[in-house]
């Protein structure tokens, strides 16, 4: 049976291990790695905005003012003269507002037009047009850029006196921007910077280090990285575009700054669409601060990083292997301790690794892998258990205590065909005066009788480790010491007789008042190595115990007269001191050729 289930076993899990392994192929658990990964970046954000990076919102008090958006491009040559004062001028001045149509004033643009070729810090957005004429996809390769087959751009007059710099999203399969191209290109290879990158690199950050950086994966373009998202919408300094246009902020606070100017007002936005979006630290985050957040991981140096794959997949492997091994080996509470203590390591590991080194690491394939190899041979034990328990007590549920059985079980004892040379002690009984009872009751009360006198004999058995081996007619033969080991089983032998002679007294006198007739019981005990084990065929196998010592004891309750218990020498000298004997005499036995002396049990001196 252990064979059986061990193939089991290992059947399992190399499915389970194959199924862990489709699900970490095709990605199925990547939402949850999401989740955690979010909730990392929400609780590791340090809410310290770098502290030239200055937000110029589109608000309601803007709009109030100067009416529904868009509004007279007029209104923008003043804005930018109002920050740009002389020796108070913004490193860069970003808008995340899109100029690529005219409008209807021409001469508005003309002037707007005008006002940009006066300044040299102005950055307009541009949107690249990713997805290919023939099948509307977008094409990515891990060593080149991303190609943009079209660009929307400014019109000509804005574009030829202004920097340009890409506002595309990169939005993962939940919908949520947690990733940017810092670069794309067209497809004449000219390379078009994001709007963070392209307002760093006019502040003069060092951005050498993210050229060549891309995050992990094969579905990815070139300088695609994770965005540091350390800044919710609070954290910015904020300032109303109509103060500014009014003069109301004092110049100097632009000084060397990097402005951001875009929609921070609710339900506002250019013809591009894309004014707000999911983030890890904000549920609907207006994209002017995600383009600050990028800014600010770039004057900052900062970077997200990720565990080598091969580390994952070792880890899993690893307590996959673990958690095969552990329920086999340990008991079900503490399996489980271990197994929930482990799950709760890998958690916080990966979240301490996350708040140190900013490093994220996939941990929903580790936990499937650990949770399954768990849960799988944790059952799989259970259920082994639950039929080596069925067959112990097909077995021996009759003949040996509950207790037993439950040893047997969780010893993980395995009974076979065939059987074993150990010592044990065999006790033999036979009940004296069944004969004349048998001439005097009716089959029913003949029945009744002897059930109640076996039901005595069994339950003392039990009591005492005892296994009632079989019952022969008016006879029985019971083992000590087998199937498990038994300490002291001579004197567990003796003391099972003992009691026994000790409980005949009242049946017997409840026999001789109803009947008129006298029973009693007459019990052989001798020590000495047997063959004990499942023995017989394939269609009916009994356990029991074979060779010369069962004869022995056989032949010692042969010749006790009613009421005596008789044991061998090998038994008197093991229990002596626990129980009175008689000197003992020596005996001539069928079948042996020198005396065996016998010892009859008087009492016991405890």
């Amino acid at each position: 049976m252990r064979d059986r289930i061990k193939r089991i076993a290992i059947l399992l899990n190399v499915v389970l291990l194959l199924a862990v392994g489709i699900v970490y192929a095709n990605g199925l658990l990547k939402p949850i790695d999401y989740l955690f990964f979010d909730y990392n970046m929400k609780k590791a954000a340090d809410h310290n905005p770098h502290e030239s990076i200055i937000v110029v919102g589109i608000d309601e008090d803007s709009l109030a003012e100067l009416g529904r958006f868009p509004w007279d491009r007029a209104v923008y040559p003043p804005f930018l003269d109002a920050m740009n004062q002389p020796e108070n001028e913004p490193k860069a001045i970003v808008f995340d507002i899109l100029f690529n149509e005219a409008s209807e004033d021409e001469a508005s643009d003309d002037a707007l037009a005008e006002s940009f070729s006066q300044y040299s810090n102005i950055v307009l957005p541009v949107i690249g047009i990713t997805e290919g004429d023939v099948f509307g996809t977008t094409v990515v390769r891990r060593h080149e850029l991303l190609t943009a087959y079209q660009l929307s751009k400014p019109l000509k007059k804005f574009a030829d006196h202004t920097h340009l710099a890409n506002i595309n999203r990169v939005i993962s399969d939940d919908g949520v921007i947690r990733q940017t191209w810092l670069k794309i290109k067209t497809e004449d290879g000219t390379v078009i910077p994001s709007l963070g990158y392209e307002a760093a690199k006019m502040y003069g950050a060092d951005l050498s280090k993210y050229d060549d950086m891309t995050d992990p994966g094969k579905k990815i373009a070139k300088n695609t990285i994770t965005i540091d998202y350390q800044l919710s919408t609070a954290d910015f300094m904020t300032i109303p575009f109509i103060s500014v246009l009014n003069g109301e902020i004092d110049p100097t606070v632009f000084k060397d700054a990097i402005v951001l100017v875009g929609f921070t007002s609710v339900g506002v936005g250019d013809e591009s669409g894309q004014d707000s979006g999911i983030t890890p630290i904000e549920k609907n985050m207006k994209l002017v601060y995600t383009h600050a957040n990028i800014v600010n991981q770039l004057l900052k140096g900062s970077e997200v990083n990720y565990t080598p794959k091969w580390i994952e997949m070792l880890l899993a492997f690893t307590l996959f292997l673990f958690f095969i091994w552990l329920p086999w080996r340990t008991k079900n509470v503490v399996s489980f301790l271990v197994f929930a203590a482990s799950l709760t390591a890998v958690y916080f590991a990966q979240f301490v690794l996350y708040e140190s080194q900013a490093t994220s690491m996939s941990i929903a394939n580790i936990a499937l892998a650990a949770i399954l190899a768990y849960l799988a041979n944790l059952s799989l034990k259970a259920y082994s258990e639950s039929v080596q328990k069925s067959f112990v007590t097909r077995q021996f549920g009759r003949y040996i205590s509950k207790d037993l059985v439950k040893q047997i079980v969780d010893q993980n004892i395995d009974i076979e065909l065939g059987g074993d040379l150990k010592e044990i002690t065999i006790l033999f009984l036979d009940i004296r005066g069944f004969t004349p009872l048998s001439e005097k009751l009716t089959p029913p009360e003949l029945v009744d009788t002897l059930n109640t006198m076996f039901n005595m004999i069994t339950e003392t058995t039990l009591r005492n480790e005892g296994t009632i081996d079989k019952f022969i007619g008016d006879a029985a033969m019971i083992l000590f010491g087998a199937p498990l080991e038994l300490k002291n089983h001579e004197r567990m032998a003796v003391k099972t007789a003992y009691e026994i002679q000790q409980g005949m007294n009242k049946i017997r006198d409840n026999i001789i008042e109803k009947y008129g007739v006298e029973v009693n019981v007459g019990i052989g005990i001798h020590t000495g190595k047997v063959v004990v084990g499942n023995i017989g065929s394939y269609l009916r196998v009994d356990y029991t115990a074979i060779g010369d010592n069962v004869n022995i004891a056989a032949r010692i309750e042969s010749q006790t007269k009613k009421g005596q218990v008789h044991v061998s020498e090998q038994v008197y000298e093991k229990v002596k001191e626990h129980f009175l004997f008689d000197e003992g005499e020596d005996r001539m036995f069928k079948g042996k050729s020198h005396p065996i002396r016998v010892y009859e049990v008087l009492g016991v001196t405890d």
